[in-house]
């Protein structure tokens, strides 16, 4: 089964290979038939430390690492570290 990647903002750096990243969606209301926007935050491993805070990153879906973080950060083009 493919893994999950999702694109998100990293909000937070401070924990020492670990990335906070909130994804955005947009989902249409059932009633009012309005866009609004949703959004999750997701802890993310990253082991090099390369993400700051404000840029945009990709994640996937891995194994656990922790109680919390089951995404780790893809390096690659997208990332402005």
């Amino acid at each position: 089964m493919p893994k999950r990647t999702m694109q998100g903002t990293v909000v937070s750096d401070k924990a020492d290979k670990t990335v906070t990243v909130r994804v955005e969606r947009r989902i249409m209301h059932p009633v009012y038939k309005k866009f609004i926007t949703r959004s999750k935050k997701f802890a993310a491993h990253d082991a090099e430390n390369r993400c700051k805070e404000g840029d945009t990153v990709r994640i996937r879906e891995c194994a656990p690492i922790s109680k919390s973080k089951t995404y780790e950060v893809v390096y690659d083009d997208l990332t402005n570290a």
